[in-house]
Parts: structure tokens; sequence; C-alpha cells
């Protein structure tokens, strides 16, 4: 069915990388900082410690900090907070506390790496729902959980109360498709990866999760909201003028959050490096996001920042 009220949380969020100072510690004030100037550009919202925020190297104790953190520094934006774990006690908790720090939503990915059956996934995201009354974002990777959650299941989560949204990596527009025509009318579905956020739109998508959201969230929202008033002419060709960034954000030898935060240093807002094992940028990773910045036409923005 076609969506007929606004996302709860807005059609463009950043999932935010996590800044860190240059002993590795996390960095607060930078988080902070972060959530603001993405706010100011083009973001509804952020959501803070999900995979792009490096949360398998965050203890729960840092992930609360920054959900209390950002919570105070953009109180009039969404904030999502990832509480997921593989352990399904450890993701109630900290679903728990998110949503005690002042978190809007939770996002809730599949419990990874044990490989749980369709009866085990729903089961998991049934008991996280359960620990709270904010709103579940259902988040499906299965290239990083080593499971996809089956259309059937997904639906079947819809029916509790408070899951409301899917945040879909799984690659298949297809399937997207079949799940969007059989999905409850109010379901918000997120693209969560940037170069199918167009093709998802087609199907009842309400907007994104990105990453090149981090430099590029104006023109996210400016595709969005051009295919939404029925201009898809406009919204493909901005979506052709985002490739380059699509491109950029994550790729073997810089996989993603590498690259956006090499982006954000560059354009002034201090994010530090990730943490091991994630590996420091290769060397032309400066010059390849001077391209995608003129690419954007946003040049003129690194000599504002530097």
């Amino acid at each position: 069915m076609s969506r007929l009220t606004p996302p709860r949380f807005g059609s463009v969020l950043t999932a935010m990388v996590t800044p860190f100072d240059a002993d590795g510690q996390l960095d607060l004030d930078g988080a902070a900082n972060l959530a603001k100037w993405l706010t100011e550009h083009g973001n509804d919202g952020v959501v803070v410690a999900g995979t792009t925020g490096e949360s398998a190297t965050l203890t729960h104790d840092e992930q609360i900090a920054l959900v209390t953190t950002v919570r105070a520094a953009i109180p009039n934006h969404s904030l999502v907070a990832g509480a997921g774990s593989n352990d399904t006690r450890a993701a109630v908790e900290l679903t728990e506390r998110a949503a005690a720090a002042g978190a809007d939503g939770i996002l809730q990915v599949t419990p990874y790496y044990n490989r749980p059956s369709q009866a085990g996934i729903e089961a998991h995201f049934r008991a996280c729902a359960a620990a709270t009354d904010k709103p579940i974002v259902v988040y499906d990777i299965p290239v990083r959980t080593g499971r996809k959650i089956s259309t059937d299941t997904l639906l079947s989560l819809l029916e509790v109360d408070n899951i409301v949204a899917i945040k879909d990596a799984a690659g298949d527009p297809g399937e997207t498709a079949s799940l969007m025509a059989r999905a409850p009318e109010d379901t918000d579905l997120y693209s969560g990866d940037d170069s199918l956020t167009l093709p998802f739109l087609s199907v009842g998508g309400t907007g994104v999760i990105g990453v090149a959201t981090h430099w590029a969230g104006v023109e996210m929202a400016e595709m969005i909201a051009a295919y939404a008033k029925g201009d898809v002419a406009d919204a493909m060709a901005l979506n052709q003028r985002l490739i380059s960034s699509y491109d950029y954000e994550a790729y073997d030898d810089a996989p993603n959050p590498v690259p956006s935060k090499v982006m954000m240093n560059l354009l002034g807002v201090p994010v530090g490096e990730c943490r091991s094992p994630m590996g420091f940028a290769p060397a032309d990773l400066v010059d390849r996001a001077r391209a995608v910045l003129s690419d954007l036409d946003r040049l003129a923005e690194l000599g504002r920042a530097l």
C-alpha cells in the first residue's frame, strides 16, 4: 500500500559516524558538533551507534553517552539509537537504556554471527519491542549479519504495535516491493543503501538512513522531495549527481565508515579516525573526497571550512 502520512522520523537521517579523539577515546563534544552540523545540512535527524557509528567497537556505556549527548545537542530533531546485539538479553537491556536516555526510536539489527532461524529472529525482535514503548526500526542487512529476515517474518513483526519501520539494506528492490505491497500503510521504509533510495521510493519507500548524507544530505533531501511531488526527471538528475558519493562511501580498501570520517575531517568537522580493526585511510582518499565535492559543486565549502 502507499504511504499516506509523513514518516515518523523524517525522510533523511544520517547513520552518524562516532567521533574519537587522538587517543581513540569517545569525543562527546565532537558528537554534539557533528549532530548539529548534520541537522543544519539537510538531515531531519540522526542514528547513533549504528554500523557506521562503529557500534561493534563501542561499550554499552559509550553508546548511552552518545544518546544522551546527541539528544541534548539536537532536542528538536529525530534521534534513533542503535541498540542491537547478537545476545537478546543484551539487546533488551540496551534498548531500555537508550529509551531512558532520550532516543525517539530504536534501531534493532538482525542478531549477527549466531545465524538464528526465522523463528529465533522473530522472537528476538519481539523481545526487544516488548522492552520499550518507543518505535522500533528493524534493520535488515544480511551481508553483515549472515541472515536475511524473510518477508513473512517482517510482515509478522509489523503486526507488533511499536515495530513501525524497516531499514532495508538487503539489496533486493523486487522483494522489497513485494513486502511493501503487503505491509501496513503506515510502515516507514528507509533505504539502508544510499544508491537504492530512488528505486525504493518507487515501491513505497519513505526515506533513507544514509551514509553519503554526511556530506550530501541537502541533495538527498531534494531528490526525495522531487520524487514526492512527481518530478521524476528532477529526482533522476539529482540521483545521477550523487553517484560518485555512493561510489566513494565504501570500497574494499576503505570500508564504511573510513571514507565518511575522511570527508568530515576535510570539511572541518573533526571526527578523528576509526577504531581498530577498521584500519587507516588510503593515501588517495582525501583526493577522492575532493572529487566527490566537485561533482556536487561544493568545493567552495572547503575554503570556508579550512
